[in-house]
C-alpha cells in the first residue's frame, strides 16, 4: 500500500510541476513562451527600385502577382502562437493609428519565408482607405490577423517576430 501511494504522489508532483514550471519543455503550453515587446531599428537600403530584379530569358513570361500595397500597423499589441496538428498557428493583434484599415495581413519580412538566424519574421500590414476617416475609440482600431505556419516551416525556428511601425513582439520556443 505504501508503495503505490508513493507512486502516486510522486506523479502527481511531477505531473503539476510540468504546469507550473514557465521554462519548461516539457510542458505543451510553454512551446513558444509569451510575447514580449522589443524597439525597432531602421536600416536604410540602397537598392534602386527603378532597376528590376528578375531576369532571364523567361522572367517576363511569368505572372506577376498584383504588389500589396498595404502598409505596417500603427503598433503590435499581442501575439499568440496556437499549436495545431501539423503545425502552429499566428495570430496577432494590431493597433491601427486610425479606423477603416482593411485587406490585413502578415507578410513575411522575406520573401522565401524562412528563418534568419532562427528568427521567423512577419509585419502586421493593412490597406489605409483614400478617404480621411475617424480616429475612433482604441476597440474600433484594433484587428487580427492570422497565419498558419506547417511543421516543415517551423524546421529550425527558434523565435517569431511580428512587427509594426513603433514595435515589435517575438515568441520563443
Amino acid at each position: 500500500m505504501r508503495k503505490i501511494f508513493s507512486a502516486i504522489l510522486v506523479s502527481t508532483l511531477v505531473l503539476t510541476g510540468c504546469a507550473t514550471v514557465r521554462e519548461s519543455r516539457v510542458n505543451p503550453f510553454n512551446w513558444f513562451g509569451s510575447a514580449r515587446s522589443e524597439p525597432i531599428a531602421r536600416a536604410e537600403v540602397n537598392t534602386n527600385p527603378l532597376i528590376p530584379q528578375s531576369s532571364g530569358l523567361f522572367s517576363s513570361a511569368r505572372k506577376e502577382q498584383p504588389a500589396y500595397a498595404g502598409r505596417p500597423f500603427d503598433q503590435v499589441t499581442d501575439l499568440t502562437i496556437d499549436r495545431i496538428p501539423g503545425g502552429a498557428i499566428v495570430r496577432a493583434t494590431g493597433l491601427a493609428a486610425r479606423q477603416g484599415i482593411y485587406d490585413v495581413q502578415l507578410t513575411p519580412a522575406n520573401p522565401d519565408e524562412l528563418p534568419v538566424d532562427g528568427v521567423l519574421t512577419y509585419r502586421l500590414e493593412g490597406i489605409v482607405p483614400t478617404q480621411n476617416t475617424a480616429i475612433g475609440a482604441k476597440p474600433t482600431r484594433e484587428v487580427v490577423a492570422g497565419r498558419k505556419l506547417t511543421n516543415q516551416m517551423l524546421a529550425g525556428v527558434r523565435v517569431i517576430r511580428v512587427e509594426g511601425q513603433r514595435n515589435a513582439l517575438t515568441a520563443r520556443r
